[in-house]
C-alpha cells in the first residue's frame, strides 16, 4: 500500500471513530449547536456586539472581520468547486451526517476556516476574547469531523488557510496584530 493510500485509510477510520461519538445524544446535542453557530450567527452576533459596545472604534473592527469573512467566502467556494472531494458521509454508508451540509464538498472546510480566520481577527482586535474564541473554534473544527461532514484533513486545511487569511488581512490593516 503507498503511503497515500494508508494515509487515507487512517484518516478514515479517524473519521469511523469521530462520527461514532455522534451516536452519543449529548455529544451530538453539543456539536450540532456548535456547528449551527458556526454557520455565521455567532461572527455576526459578535461584530454586532463589537459595535455597540465600542462605537466607531468597534464600526472599524467589525468591517475588519466582514471583509475576512468575505474574503473566506470566496476563497473556500473557489476551492470546493476546484476539488470536489466528497463529503465522508457521501464515501461511506457507515458515516452518518448528523447535520445536513451546507453545500456539496468537503474541502476544506467552510465552517474551519471562518472560525479560525475571524477568531485571529477578533483576538487581534480586543485580546480578551481569546479565552472564548479559542475554544469556541476548536469545537466548530472537532464537530465537522464528529458530525461526518468533513475528514480531519479538511479541517487541518481549513484552519491553515484560515490561519494565513488572516495572517494577511491583518498585516493590512495598520494597528491590528496577534502581537501587539
Amino acid at each position: 500500500m503507498s503511503p497515500r493510500a494508508a494515509l487515507r485509510r487512517r484518516e478514515h477510520g479517524w473519521c469511523l471513530v469521530a462520527n461514532r461519538w455522534g451516536e452519543r445524544f449529548s455529544v451530538r446535542t453539543y456539536f450540532r449547536a456548535v456547528s449551527r453557530l458556526g454557520d455565521g450567527a455567532a461572527w455576526y452576533a459578535l461584530m454586532a456586539l463589537i459595535v455597540l459596545v465600542e462605537g466607531v472604534d468597534g464600526l472599524a473592527a467589525s468591517a475588519h472581520l466582514a471583509a475576512t469573512g468575505c474574503t473566506a467566502l470566496f476563497l473556500y467556494r473557489r476551492l470546493k468547486h476546484w476539488t470536489k472531494r466528497a463529503r465522508p458521509c457521501n464515501a461511506d454508508a457507515r458515516i452518518r451526517a448528523w447535520v445536513a451540509p451546507l453545500d456539496e464538498f468537503s474541502f476544506p472546510s467552510g465552517h474551519t476556516l471562518h472560525a479560525v480566520a475571524f477568531s485571529l481577527v477578533a483576538i487581534a482586535h480586543y485580546p480578551t476574547l481569546a479565552w472564548l474564541l479559542v475554544p469556541f473554534t476548536l469545537s466548530i473544527a472537532a464537530s465537522r469531523v464528529v458530525l461526518g461532514v468533513h475528514y480531519p484533513s479538511d479541517v487541518l486545511a481549513a484552519t491553515a488557510i484560515g490561519s494565513a487569511l488572516a495572517g494577511l488581512s491583518l498585516w493590512l490593516v495598520p494597528g491590528a496584530s496577534l502581537f501587539g
